[in-house]
């Protein structure tokens, strides 16, 4: 697969909640597995199918146990095998603080690379 992302991608242990934005209705919370996230971007597996281009808000309980707010934009969903899906999304929203602190962690956790 060819590499699209701009900034170097991290395996994270993670939630997330999402709620998303475009259409009415009550938050929810989705049990998804974090496969990686960059700077500016999140890969991860979720149960249900979401929209190419939908928005959704973020709560991602990172490392240090922090919750960072930001705003993601799906741009890649593909099914797999065992019925769930494959989604690639970019941060919108997100402060430049929050965006550091990934990038931090990312710059700590291959120091020893």
């Amino acid at each position: 697969m060819e590499e699209r992302r701009k900034n170097r991608r991290i395996e994270l242990a993670s939630t997330l909640f999402i709620k998303r934005m475009d259409q009415a209705g009550e938050p929810r919370q989705v049990d998804i597995e974090v496969t990686d996230v960059s700077k500016t971007g999140i890969g991860f597996t979720c149960p249900v199918k979401l929209e190419i281009g939908s928005v959704y808000e973020s709560y991602l309980t990172i490392w240090t146990q922090e919750i960072l707010h930001a705003f993601l934009e799906i741009i890649r969903v593909q099914e797999k095998e065992d019925g769930t899906f494959e989604c690639g999304a970019i941060f919108i929203g997100m402060s430049e603080q929050d965006a550091s602190r990934i990038a931090t962690y990312d710059t700590i956790n291959n120091m020893g690379e």
